[in-house]
């Protein structure tokens, strides 16, 4: 039982003058300059109300992920994403990478809530932006949608797909498993400023990653090991051609870049500053292998994007960088997961927030 008495009781006429009309001054005093028993009762009710109502205001929106989310209300949502994964998969192998990026790409925009996936008839949804224009796989959800809406309509987020199908889809092609905690609901807002404005772009320099990153609450141990996802799938020359020809108006090739590097992809793959079409490995010679050879590489200077550079410009988190390089690769699988977990609980909607769309690609659905 709770004593009365353990509990400050000018603290608890503070809390009590919060919530009513009642001043600290007017509570009934005994002569002897104590507080009577009723009066500590009807002042613990009320701390704890307001105990539950400060709660409510602190409590996280993502309280209410958990894992088998959907365990009563469609039992079969999670093998049915897993088992779609493994029968395609070996179809395009490929696809992991554009998977886990489309997860990454929806959470820095507004949260996890499947706005990245929306069609805009004006060409102003986050599809149409810049850093999502080389986005892949909407397809791929949409029959994973189209198949879990004929097993429990309206039951099953977008959201909860594109987290899914990321970790589903790196797990199946040799890569880590991490935990996803499911219960995220849908946004029907899809901007395109919203998603160039918060999307690290591959010419970010360390201070522009940092702050993008912080604006998700994720710090600079989730920036490298997130960045580590390069480790599998291609890029675009367009995403890094200025590195080559004009870095900046003095200087026209990158002197971050090993010069070998440059010279080779110059002279086999970007071979001008107008190329947009040419497909580049992020990690060559291990593309398809989820592993450390991207730090080494990174380490080497030959990080394919200027952001992959920025990461060494900063002794933090250039220190995390050997600190993976010297490790074992178990020890990247698991601090890769936990980043993972925690990107995938950014802004999300739950409960009442957000709604369930039937058609990922359609806002109003």
């Amino acid at each position: 039982m709770i004593s009365y008495y353990k509990i400050d009781p000018p603290l608890l006429l503070y809390i009590l003058s919060l919530f009513s009309d009642t001043k600290p001054e007017s509570i009934e005093k005994q002569d002897r300059g104590s507080y009577s028993i009723k009066t500590m009762k009807l002042l613990h009710v009320m701390a704890a109300f307001a105990a539950m109502f400060l709660m409510g205001m602190f409590v996280s929106s993502d309280g209410q992920l958990q894992m088998n989310f959907y365990a009563k209300s469609c039992p079969k949502a999670e093998k049915i994403i897993s088992d779609h994964i493994e029968k395609h998969i070996h179809n395009g192998p490929s696809l992991a990478a554009p998977l886990i990026r489309m997860h990454f790409h929806d959470c820095f925009v507004r949260g996890c809530d499947g706005s990245v996936l929306i069609n805009s008839t004006s060409g102003n949804a986050e599809k149409d932006a810049p850093p999502n224009l080389t986005l892949r796989g909407f397809g791929f959800v949409e029959r994973i949608k189209t198949i879990l809406e004929a097993e429990c309509s309206r039951t099953v987020s977008c959201a909860d797909i594109i987290a899914l199908t990321a970790r589903d889809a790196v797990v199946a092609t040799g890569g880590p498993w991490w935990s996803v905690p499911t219960g995220r609901r849908d946004g029907r807002i899809s901007n395109l400023t919203e998603a160039s404005n918060n999307i690290p772009p591959p010419t970010s320099n360390f201070t522009t990653l940092q702050r993008l990153f912080a604006n998700q609450g994720l710090n600079l141990k989730d920036l490298v090991l997130l960045s580590g996802a390069h480790t599998i799938g291609v890029s675009h020359c367009s995403s890094m051609n200025t590195r080559l020809y004009n870095f900046s108006t003095t200087v026209k090739q990158d002197p971050a870049l090993d010069s070998e590097y440059a010279a080779n992809l110059k002279a086999n793959k970007c071979k001008s500053l107008n190329d947009n079409t040419t497909i580049l490995e992020m990690d060559p010679g291990s593309r398809k292998s989820f592993d450390l050879s991207y730090y080494r590489l990174v380490l080497k200077r030959r990080g394919l994007f200027q952001s992959d550079s920025a990461l060494t410009t900063n002794s933090a988190t250039l220190k995390m960088i050997n600190d993976l390089v010297n490790g074992s690769e178990e020890k990247f699988y698991k601090a890769f997961a936990k980043s993972m977990e925690k990107m995938g609980r950014v802004k999300v909607k739950t409960g009442s927030a957000g709604v369930i769309r039937t058609v990922c690609s359609v806002a109003g659905s």
